[in-house]
C-alpha cells in the first residue's frame, strides 16, 4: 500500500504533533478540526516547534518552510479526507466521539484508505466495528511530545489485516519512529503499565504517605524517571488519566485498576493539570510552554 496523502483529525496537542512529523517527512497532510481557531493555534504551535528544531540545528530553514507548506487545514471532514491514503484520528479520548468520527470517516474516505486512531486506551476492535472496513482499522498511539518521542504503539484490532499492520509499521519507520506492535486489550501496553503507577502515586498522596514533591522526587532520583508520576499526570491531563483508568477498570473488572478517589474529586473540581492551571501543582501563565520547550531536546 502506497501512502502519500494523510489526514489528521483533531488539531490539539497530539494532532498538531502528528501533522508536524508527517509533514516534515514529505507527506502531504490535511489537518482537520471543527474549530478554525484551534487550527490556527495548531499552525502557530507547529511553527514554534520547527523554530526550536532550527535553533538546535536539527533541521534547515528549507525543511522548516517545506514542512509548513505540506500542511493544509480544513474544518470540513468530508473535504479533508476524500483523497486520503491514511486518516489518523487524534480527537479527545472519548469513545462516543471517536465512534461518531469513524462512522463519518468511513463514509467519506476512499475505499483503500487505512483508518487509524491515536487512542491511548479505547478498543480498536470496537472502533472498527462501526465501519464497513474493520480490516483496515488500526491503532497508532503516538507519545507526547510527538516530534521528540520515538515510540509508536501499533495496535492490531481483532480484524486488522496483516498487510495493513505491515504498512503502518513501515510508515512509522519512514517518519523516524520505532513501532511496537501490540494486541487490542484495555490500555494496550503503555497505559496498562503507566496508569496503575500514576494511580498508585495518587493513592500514596491520598493516604498521606508523602507529599507531592516527595513522591515525584523519589521516582525521579530513585527510579531515574525524567518526570515524577504526579507531574506527568498533570502534563497528560487528570481527566485523561481518569478516563484511561476507567477503561482499564471496566475492561478487566479488576479492582486494582479502580481510580483513586482523590483523582476523581480533582477531576470533578475541574483541576485537570497544566491545561487548567492547577492539578497536583499550580501553573502560572506560560509554564506549560516552558515545560514543552524543555522537552524538545
Amino acid at each position: 500500500m502506497t501512502i502519500k496523502n494523510i489526514a489528521v483529525i483533531g488539531a490539539g496537542t497530539m494532532g498538531n504533533g502528528i501533522a508536524h512529523v508527517f509533514a516534515q517527512n514529505d507527506f502531504l497532510v490535511n489537518l482537520l478540526d471543527v474549530s478554525q481557531d484551534q487550527l490556527d493555534k495548531a499552525i502557530v504551535t507547529i511553527k514554534k516547534n520547527l523554530e526550536r528544531q532550527l535553533a538546535k540545528n536539527t533541521i534547515s530553514e528549507e525543511v522548516k518552510n517545506k514542512t509548513i507548506g505540506n500542511i493544509t487545514t480544513f474544518t470540513s471532514l468530508k473535504e479533508g479526507v476524500d483523497t486520503s491514503d491514511l486518516v489518523v484520528e487524534a480527537a479527545t479520548e472519548n469513545i462516543d466521539l471517536k465512534l461518531k468520527i469513524f462512522k463519518e470517516i468511513d463514509e467519506f474516505a476512499p475505499q483503500n484508505c487505512i483508518l487509524a486512531s491515536n487512542t491511548s486506551s479505547i478498543s480498536i476492535t470496537k472502533i472498527a466495528s462501526v465501519t464497513k472496513r474493520p480490516q483496515k482499522v488500526i491503532g497508532m498511539h503516538f507519545m507526547n511530545p510527538v516530534p521528540v518521542m520515538k515510540l509508536v504503539e501499533i495496535i492490531n484490532g481483532y480484524s486488522t489485516h496483516k498487510n495493513v499492520s505491515e504498512t503502518i509499521v513501515n510508515l512509522s519507520r519512514q517518519i523516524g519512529k520505532i513501532p511496537c506492535e501490540v494486541n487490542d486489550y484495555p490500555g494496550f501496553v503503555a497505559n496498562r503499565i503507566l496508569m496503575p503507577m500514576i494511580n498508585e502515586a495518587i493513592y500514596a498522596l491520598y493516604e498521606n504517605v508523602a507529599g507531592v514533591q516527595e513522591i515525584d522526587t523519589v521516582m525521579k532520583l530513585g527510579m531515574a524517571h525524567p518526570m515524577g508520576p504526579l507531574q506527568l499526570a498533570d502534563f497528560i491531563g487528570l481527566d485523561v488519566c481518569l478516563s484511561i483508568l476507567n477503561v482499564l477498570y471496566d475492561g478487566f473488572g479488576n479492582p486494582k485498576y479502580a481510580p483513586c478517589p482523590l483523582l476523581v474529586n480533582m477531576v470533578n473540581a475541574g483541576n485537570l493539570g497544566i491545561k487548567t492551571g492547577e492539578g497536583f501543582y499550580k501553573y502560572m501563565s506560560g509554564i506549560k510552554e516552558l515545560i514543552v520547550s524543555e522537552m524538545f531536546i
